[in-house]
């Protein structure tokens, strides 16, 4: 797993308490810790009935703790309260709370958990209809209105063999709600940022149609480095094959005028775009309604007749000088020869503030590899000619860089 800039050195503490769940929970603090975070394990005693502190100071390589009379440090509640980034309890009995709900701190958990000073989530586990019962139901809404936050839990079968709601979420859904509640207070807070990613789809029958290379991990990149920062983020995605980052709001497209209706509304009140799409530059002349045989060739030649496609960025140029909004545009340009060239020429006619240009010949700088070579382009010159970076680095990189010209 690669390491997240993110969760780089942050303390979390991670409660466990009583469930059969416990076992995903030593898988959560692997992947935390793997991330970067410094995760302190709190357990409860019944936790200690399903599994023990051996398997997380193995992953985590940190002490665990379970008791509030240890006389080496009798404040130790206060400790890890204070000092933490996040306290995130996965997972969450209901037994564990009720007493959250009503204050109760009768362990080392529960009293470290009125201590802290940092944003709690919760993550509930338990069977049968003890979610749906009413005292557990008036429980999770008391504490949501103390600003704690509730993570699922997802519905399937649990420990009785019975199916219903009350799963706690798998660790890699966890580990996205951890990201973003992370991500609350970075640069772009508040900002509204939009993001294109993937190729689009221009059509010659139901079968076939006219794309690109584009498999979208650079633009899926540059969607998570901006949720990192802080910010609100709309992801206008072609057709691709990628899980989509955990909190933005994505709008699927397939054709070039479907990406380009989705980012001019989008951007209506933006603070900056992305275009990271390789968008198709051509579509067929026409458009058969049924599949194209072979023996149809006299009908429609062995030749494809084509037409250009809309220009999204020169449409984003023209509403931005209408309107001001995007504050700030990226570009890609994505060559394969005079890169820097075509970069810088497409940059001014596009009214860009920044391109990102890359040469997709270039070894492991292409469409569908983890890692890119970038130099990024202003009207003012070189801003920052990258070495070969893994895609997510890159993003993070473009961010900084939007972040910085938008002032934060």
């Amino acid at each position: 797993m690669e390491p997240i800039t993110l969760l780089q050195n942050k303390k979390i503490i991670l409660g466990v308490t009583g469930s059969i769940a416990c076992y995903k929970a030593i898988d959560l603090a692997s992947k935390l810790t793997q991330a970067g975070a410094l995760v302190d394990v709190i357990m409860s005693d019944a936790a200690q009935r399903f599994v023990t502190p051996l398997a997380f100071r193995s992953v985590t390589g940190r002490p665990v703790f379970s008791s509030m009379w240890d006389l080496d440090e009798h404040v130790r509640h206060v400790g890890l309260g204070e000092t933490a980034d996040l306290l995130l309890i996965a997972p969450a009995t209901a037994n564990t709370l009720a007493k959250l709900a009503h204050g109760i701190a009768d362990n080392l958990l529960t009293v470290t958990a009125l201590a802290a000073r940092c944003p709690v989530s919760v993550a509930p586990a338990m069977d049968g209809g003890m979610f749906e019962h009413p005292a557990t139901r008036a429980n999770l809404l008391t504490l949501r209105d103390r600003g704690v936050t509730v993570l699922g839990p997802a519905e399937g079968r649990m420990a009785s063999g019975l199916t219903g709601r009350g799963r706690m979420l798998e660790p890699a859904d966890l580990l996205a709600h951890v990201r973003l509640a992370l991500a609350k207070n970075g640069p772009l807070a508040g900002m509204k940022v939009v993001v294109s990613t993937g190729p689009t789809r221009e059509a010659m029958d139901p079968v076939r149609f006219i794309s690109n290379r584009s498999t979208g991990k650079q633009g899926l990149a540059v969607a998570q480095a901006a949720l990192d920062a802080g910010a609100q983020v709309t992801l206008v995605a072609g057709p691709i094959h990628a899980p989509i980052p955990y909190g933005a709001h994505t709008l699927h497209v397939e054709t070039t005028q479907q990406m380009a209706d989705a980012v001019l509304e989008a951007i209506k009140d933006a603070d900056a775009l992305f275009m990271v799409a390789a968008v198709a530059d051509f579509r067929p002349g026409k458009t058969s309604e049924h599949k194209i045989k072979k023996t149809e060739t006299d009908e429609w030649g062995l030749a494809i007749g084509l037409e250009v496609t809309l220009d999204i960025l020169s449409a984003v140029k023209e509403r931005r000088e209408r309107t001001g909004f995007p504050r700030v545009s990226l570009g890609f340009a994505a060559e394969t020869h005079d890169a820097f060239e075509y970069g810088r020429q497409k940059l001014l006619r596009k009214g860009l503030n920044f391109i990102a240009v890359n040469d997709v010949l270039e070894p492991d700088a292409g469409f569908g590899v983890d890692t890119n070579r970038v130099v990024l382009l202003s009207s003012a010159g070189v801003v920052e000619e990258m070495p070969l970076l893994s895609k997510t680095a890159v993003a993070e990189r473009l961010v900084h860089h939007v972040a910085k010209a938008l002032g934060r």
